[in-house]
């Protein structure tokens, strides 16, 4: 499937089957049901159109954003997805310019140098078929042609590593959500319920690139590291490496949690139950 699939429809199937990280080698849920649905607020009224400047083409363009403390934090996954009432959170977190094509997480989106422009330009903006979205919210096919384009461009612009695998981190959350609309919509029918085995199968696709890209990032970046300090890295590299079943690097992770003098009381607890689930797993093999 690949992580840029997609791409090739807007232009740019020469990043299809890319390895989002090959340069830098070089160089170094509870949804609600459908009987309480009409008791909960519409995704549209989470979110607002916001006019942005493109630091790449200078134009003014607009894109969707998630209204701040309004939507109730139901819960996070393990990996630190943040699940809310009414809406996905990822479906909002990425910007793309409806002129020039530059597209970013909104955390990176304004940090762009002017070299890097020059390579979105040249290898972005004058191949590039932009889609159209239509409609007051963004579907989860919209989202994913702007997610992939995002991590075109991180490749395009050399972003450190730690971008590339949060943007990975985060389609693959899109994926989840995504599959889990599918299985609480008790309308669905059968051809869309068909594809939740495709969308967990490029979670995990998108799971495994992420973690590559944090392990990567931890031996060269400082942190704190997209917005998030060492003991978190810690941790979240260690739930994607349970995941991957490499118990060497997550107990390695869990390890810097527990001895780390900056750790927090809840921080290490949720290390020990990684630690806990570690040693269970490891006893399964034997």
């Amino acid at each position: 499937m690949g992580l840029m699939s997609d791409l090739a429809g807007m232009g740019l199937g020469n990043f299809v089957g890319t390895d989002i990280y090959a340069d830098s080698k070089e160089k170094s849920p509870d949804h609600g049901t459908a009987d309480n649905a009409a008791n909960v607020p519409k995704e549209k009224d989470f979110i607002f159109d916001k006019s942005i400047d493109c630091p790449v083409c200078g134009k003014k363009f607009t894109t969707k954003i998630m209204k701040t403390g309004k939507a109730k934090l139901v819960h996070a996954d393990k990996d630190l997805r943040p699940v809310y009432e009414g809406v996905d959170a990822t479906k909002y977190d990425v910007q793309m310019c409806t002129h020039c094509g530059y597209t970013a997480l909104s955390r990176f989106f304004p940090m762009v140098t002017a070299a890097q422009a020059k390579l979105i330009k040249e290898n972005i903006s004058s191949k590039v078929v932009l889609p159209v979205f239509e409609g007051e919210t963004y579907s989860y096919e919209d989202v994913m042609k702007q997610y992939q384009l995002a991590l075109a461009c991180a490749v395009v612009k050399r972003s450190k590593n730690s971008e590339r695998a949060y943007i990975c981190l985060k389609s693959a959350w899109l994926m989840r959500g995504h599959y889990e609309s599918i299985l609480h919509d008790a309308t669905a029918d059968k051809a869309t319920k068909d594809l939740v085995p495709t969308l967990k199968e490029r979670e995990k696709e998108y799971l495994l690139n992420a973690y590559n890209g944090f392990v990567e990032a931890r031996k060269t970046e400082s942190y704190p590291m997209c917005g998030m300090d060492e003991n978190t890295i810690e941790y979240l590299v260690a739930v994607l490496a349970i995941g991957f079943k490499k118990y060497d690097v997550a107990g390695q992770s869990v390890s810097a949690i527990l001895t780390s003098l900056s750790a927090n009381s809840r921080m290490k607890d949720k290390a020990r139950e990684l630690k806990e689930e570690i040693l269970e797993a490891l006893k399964k093999t034997k």
